[in-house]
């Protein structure tokens, strides 16, 4: 697997990649990771562990509770929860640890591991790191320090966990949901339960999809990866809006009463106008990354709001936000975080204050998504080249100020490296499609004759 963590956990095909003493041996580094940071110091430590329903989350969850309560660390088992619950409740519990298991949007072999800190954030970058160095040191033949008798972590069932979770969200909601038909596609996931519970309770009339997790079927065909059920249902059922999960729930399409696709950026920008209305934008600003739809950054400049853009990845959307205290952000893919109710992407959240402005605006989803224009948007991957030459080809710079000045005001180029493969990533916005397929291809054969 290479480095064990990416931007999103430990992730890879369970019992393969992935496998329970791997599993094990990670949750035992990160509580003596954790020990000799201080988080433990003058009490007994305390982990919240949750899991999504896949089949492969019943063995590996067994393996992190074992770990964890051998290491000393009372565990707090809350079950099949999303992530976003999971990260509540680590920081509402007072835990010092948060352990979800899930490949969020992946198929079913898949299976994850992501830790949180106290409070319920992403650990640190530097602490995993040292997870991993002392989880490989250890995996080689390193005994661990283990504590006997009394000292061992004490496990027990937390059933509170889905209550709290949706009280939590309920208390959020600026007004009720009542008079609205709402579909919800939970992806056989890890909402099925507590979302459409959330939804009755906040007064919608719910018709679900996607909700009969059997531990094989997540993601399959359906959720916010696979729109065309949805979209179906919303129009055979005459509902006012449908809401699609991915499988740890951690973010959220939407589909307007015609069965119209309304994506992440459009999303945001309801939220955005919703939130300043109600004087909880702070500083009139919203963060999203440079992939947002061109249409989403001119609508925002029309009303008034400041975007400001980060690299790719909810992660860096949520440093920007941290670091300046923005209250709103997010992604084109549903990943919308509301800093001051949660501390990830939380789509069962997003979902239900979407659905709150419509009921109190009185207006339907498509009305309020016309905010924005989403322009035709153009992507094209070029192999076999050399990623690291992007920001020095002279011969591709004046490509890319000739697609511009061709473009305007009202088109936009992005050229990204890949991470991981030799390739790089050529994005072209315009008002017309044809024109932003041909900017787009001359683009990419400009990449190839510059770094081919």
């Amino acid at each position: 697997m290479g480095r064990l963590f990416g931007t999103d956990g430990v992730r890879g095909v369970a019992n393969a990649d992935l496998t329970a003493e791997m599993a094990l041996g990670l949750s035992v580094a990160a509580a003596h990771v954790l020990a000799e940071a201080g988080t433990f110091e003058g009490h007994r430590p305390r982990a919240v562990v949750g899991r999504d329903p896949r089949a492969s989350g019943e063995f590996l969850e067994a393996a992190v509770v074992a770990g964890l309560a051998s290491a000393g660390v009372d565990v707090l088992r809350v079950g099949v929860l999303p992530t976003p619950a999971v990260a509540y409740l680590t920081g509402e519990l007072g835990a010092d640890l948060g352990v979800m298991l899930s490949a969020s949007h992946n198929a079913m072999p898949d299976n994850g591991i992501k830790f949180f800190a106290r409070g319920g954030h992403k650990l640190a970058d530097e602490l995993e790191d040292r997870i991993e160095s002392v989880y490989e040191e250890h995996r080689t033949g390193a005994p661990w320090d283990r504590p006997t008798g009394s000292g061992v972590g004490r496990v027990r069932d937390y059933e509170e966990g889905s209550d709290r979770y949706v009280a939590h969200l309920l208390g959020v909601l600026p007004n009720r949901l009542d008079g609205l038909k709402v579909v919800l596609d939970e992806a056989h996931g890890a909402a099925a339960q507590v979302s459409p519970e959330a939804f009755r309770q906040a007064g919608a009339e719910v018709v679900t999809i996607g909700a009969e997790p059997d531990g094989l079927n997540i993601n399959d065909g359906c959720g916010s990866t696979h729109l065309d059920k949805i979209k179906a249902a919303v129009v055979e059922h005459g509902a006012d809006l449908g809401i699609a999960h991915d499988g740890d729930a951690d973010r959220c399409l939407a589909v307007d009463h015609t069965g119209a696709e309304v994506d992440g950026d459009q999303i945001l920008a309801v939220l955005a106008l919703d939130m300043r209305e109600r004087s909880v934008l702070r500083s009139d600003t919203v963060v999203a990354t440079v992939m947002s739809n061109l249409g989403f950054k001119l609508a925002m400049e029309r009303e008034g709001i400041r975007l400001v853009q980060t690299a790719v990845g909810d992660r860096y959307v949520l440093e920007e936000m941290k670091e300046h205290g923005f209250a709103l952000g997010g992604e084109q893919s549903g990943h919308v975080i509301i800093l001051d109710h949660a501390t990830t992407g939380d789509g069962t959240l997003t979902g239900l204050l979407l659905a709150a402005r419509v009921a109190q605006s009185g207006r339907t989803l498509a009305d309020l998504a016309g905010v924005m224009e989403r322009l035709p948007q153009v992507l094209i991957n070029v192999p076999d080249v050399d990623r690291t030459r992007v920001g020095t080809s002279a011969e591709l710079s004046a490509a890319v100020s000739d697609a511009e000045r061709e473009l305007g005001e009202t088109g936009r180029v992005l050229l990204r490296p890949s991470g991981t493969e030799p390739l790089v990533r050529v994005m072209v916005e315009a008002a017309d499609i044809e024109q932003a397929r041909s900017v787009a291809g001359r683009l990419a054969d400009a990449v190839k004759s510059a770094l081919g």
